[in-house]
């Protein structure tokens, strides 16, 4: 998947530059280059089409196992609503900083334009934003199909919140089918994107080449913008993170950076919070000395659930999305999508950067309002900003168990009984 990120970046680059020369030196061909950048829409497709029953069952069967799960022990019950109060507690930030950010410094509204026409979805017409009402109302979906069908995902990630409690409530042998079916139409479509990556590189080619041919070379300044607020917006909660951790968490400093930076090396060069587990364990166990009864039970947790910088990136994606078409999403729609944020992070359980990037944004982007086509070009950059976001997941799964550990029942610490 690496090699394939590597190959999927430099094939970017080419499209970009070889719109860009096209434009400006060889116009005669830009038919042709239309013709071939409409592949890159074919491509990007053909990963959308997997957006909504990915998120689905990996939803239901995220709520349904996290939900058995919590009956086991009220550890487990407390790291779970610890767990939604720091992804919401992340997901206003992101909010904030990043339409923060994008007010001090606005893109070029003309680069903007032109790199959205490159895109070919200049033509999308985006409807009224809803009234609280007609939002309140729209909640509960009378029709899961109906909502799946007009990408009403707000709706869908209701009904499938609903759908997986319920499953959890069900017997052992009736819950176990029902999660095995939802787990496996996950993996079809995981399978489904892996296929669909392989082609990477020709569908962002194709893609950049469309940007290109219209942007020109300021599209390589539009995505510089693009990296560069994203990364800062993901890096300042890891920062936050390990305030957390200090404070919160009562850390002292080096100690918590001492034990950490083994972490942090470890999930910089790998991006992937599960390769980082062992080493977790390590620095709760002896840098941070975590009670073993905490440590072997939250961070494992953590990592399956808990990503604290999902909605921070996620929501940074969508809302420079949004300023790139010059759209302003409206309270309620900034609601939904905080939601939806939750959600998504709760549910792209394991999944690696390139292929939660799809299913992870797309749902948000629905429920924000904001059209979904430009991501095709934004996944090929993602390998730069996916490098923060793990450090800060680690960071925050670090800083969560070390709550959970400083307010644990001594019976939870496995302490003798007085």
């Amino acid at each position: 998947m690496k090699s394939i990120s590597i190959f999927v970046l430099l094939a970017l680059v080419a499209g970009l530059v070889t719109g860009a020369l096209i434009r400006s030196y060889a116009p005669q061909f830009t038919n042709a280059a239309d013709i071939a950048s409409a592949f890159g829409g074919l491509w990007l497709n053909t990963l959308r089409m997997t957006v909504v029953p990915l998120v689905v069952s990996l939803l239901i069967t995220a709520i349904a196992s996290v939900a058995d799960t919590a009956k086991t022990g009220g550890l487990v019950l407390r790291a779970v609503i610890l767990f939604t109060v720091l992804l919401f507690f992340a997901a206003t930030y992101s909010v904030l900083v990043t339409n923060g950010w994008l007010a001090a410094w606005p893109l070029d509204r003309a680069a903007a334009d032109a790199f959205v026409a490159g895109v070919g979805d200049s033509a999308v017409v985006i409807g009224e934003p809803p009234s609280f009402v007609a939002w309140l109302q729209s909640l509960a979906p009378y029709n899961p199909v109906k909502a799946a069908a007009e990408d009403g995902m707000l709706a869908l990630v209701v009904f499938s919140i609903f759908f997986g409690f319920a499953a959890a409530t069900l017997k052992p042998d009736m819950r176990g089918q029902i999660v095995n079916f939802f787990r496996a139409v996950s993996e079809a479509m995981i399978k489904i994107v892996h296929w669909v990556l392989l082609a990477g590189p020709f569908g962002v080619f194709a893609l950049a080449l469309g940007v290109g041919l219209h942007a020109g070379f300021s599209a390589a300044g539009t995505l510089a913008q693009y990296v560069i607020i994203v990364t800062g917006v993901t890096a300042g909660s890891t920062f936050i993170a390990y305030l957390i951790a200090v404070t919160w968490g009562g850390q002292p400093i080096a100690r918590f950076t001492s034990a950490a930076t083994p972490v942090w090396a470890i999930a910089a060069s790998t991006q992937s919070s599960l390769a980082s587990l062992p080493a977790m364990l390590e620095a709760a166990l002896r840098g941070l000395q975590i009670s073993p009864r905490v440590a072997d039970v939250i961070l494992p947790l953590a990592v399956a659930i808990f990503r604290f910088t999902s909605p921070v990136a996620n929501l940074a994606v969508c809302f420079f999305v949004a300023h790139l078409y010059g759209l302003e999403p409206s309270l309620v729609q900034i609601i939904s999508a905080v939601v939806v944020a939750y959600a998504v992070s709760i549910a792209a359980v394991g999944l690696p950067g390139q292929i939660s990037f799809i299913a992870s944004i797309a749902p948000i982007c629905l429920a924000l309002g904001v059209p979904t086509e430009v991501l095709g070009i934004l996944i090929a950059v993602e390998v730069i900003p996916d490098i923060f976001r793990t450090l800060g997941n680690v960071t925050g799964d670090l800083a969560a168990t070390s709550i959970l550990a400083r307010n644990a029942p001594r019976e939870d610490e496995g302490s003798p009984a007085p």
